[in-house]
């Protein structure tokens, strides 16, 4: 049986209707993480106090246990989300050209929810390094057959890969629940409106430059501070748009502007972006820096991915995003059995 963490189908009262959100439950305006039990946001210098006193799997990093979409909610207290990649392109860094057709990426989409996977992410552009963007009416056209198809056929929360509003309202429309941007919501003016109206679940990523720019010359003070500082200026201005807390996750951005030391370094210290109160995703799979821990840019990296996935579960990180999903839910199974994870507070 596939390993699954729990997805909840909201009664009504809990659903957001355009921009206002009926609910029992109350936050503060000003503070961060109120509905994960953590921490109120620290200023600069207690940020760095944490990290220089935070082992990776200290009992007493907060842990964000849910996320709050359009009509679900992903509970992570049995571990990390993993979100399988459907990648419709012609061009993507490891799958580009194997699932361009609709009925390619309908297929491998059924074959990553019979694996485990507990959220399907859609999307129509590549975004690897030094990658050409692609016009929204050809993102429509790879996109749109095949979240139309999945809609009809799965039960699992669709998600949209895309940087363009067009994109994202297209995809809303037809029943997606999370709008996934690697721009953090930053590279269309009409994201922030269009995500805080719809009720969708927000994932927020940080990168660098752009695709054609990011790996030309990445630089930080320290990577790990200088992006946890950009995640939370992202999501005050997220909750400023009339955007809920509980429905922002935020993503580091591994390999989107990150040298390989960089890459390693946010791996091992991930557990400090968990003092944001947000759900943390992590999308390594199959990445470079992978191969060159391996040793050889060309060896499959399956079990190097599978690895680092046990790594980030192993720091309660919630969201995994992830090509090799049924090895991944195998790993994430026999390592819960034997007390590898840590799901408590």
């Amino acid at each position: 049986m596939a390993r699954r963490v729990n997805v909840v189908i909201l009664a009504k009262s809990h659903v957001q209707q355009g921009s206002q959100a009926v609910s029992n439950e109350k936050y503060r305006p000003n503070s961060i993480g109120d509905h994960c039990n953590t921490l109120q946001r620290p200023n600069g210098e207690l940020v760095s106090k944490r990290m220089s006193n935070q082992t990776p799997q200290s009992p007493s990093a907060p842990t964000c246990h849910r996320w709050l979409l359009r009509t679900r909610e992903i509970e992570f207290s049995k571990g990390p989300a993993l979100m399988g990649i459907v990648n419709v392109t012609p061009d993507s860094f490891s799958d580009g050209g194997k699932f361009f057709t609709p009925s390619q990426a309908v297929e491998h989409a059924l074959r990553l929810e019979d694996a485990g996977a507990d959220i399907l992410d859609i999307g129509g552009e590549s975004t690897r390094p030094y990658s050409e963007p692609v016009s929204a009416d050809e993102e429509l056209r790879r996109v749109v057959p095949v979240i139309e198809s999945l809609m009809a056929r799965v039960a699992l929360p669709l998600s949209i890969d895309t940087s363009k509003g067009r994109v994202a309202a297209a995809a809303l429309q037809l029943g997606a629940e999370i709008v996934n941007d690697v721009t953090g919501l930053t590279g269309d003016e009409s994201m922030l409106e269009l995500v805080a109206n719809s009720g969708a679940g927000v994932c927020v990523m940080h990168m660098q430059g752009t695709p054609q720019t990011m790996q030309e010359s990445p630089s930080y003070g320290d990577v790990t501070s200088d992006i946890y500082s950009y995640l939370s200026q992202r999501d005050a201005a997220l909750r400023d748009a009339g955007i809920l807390p509980e429905r922002i996750c935020l993503d580091p951005g591994i390999g989107f502007g990150k040298t390989h030391e960089q890459n390693i370094q946010l791996v091992r210290e991930c557990s400090h972006f968990l003092h944001l109160g947000r759900p943390i995703l992590i999308g390594h799979s199959r990445k470079g820096f992978i191969g060159r821990l391996l040793g050889d840019s060309q060896l499959d990296r399956t079990a190097g991915s599978v690895a680092i996935s046990l790594a980030l579960a192993q720091r309660r990180i919630q969201v995994l995003r992830i090509h090799d999903v049924k090895e991944t839910s195998q790993a994430l199974a026999c390592f819960a059995a034997v007390g590898g994870l840590l799901t408590g507070d």
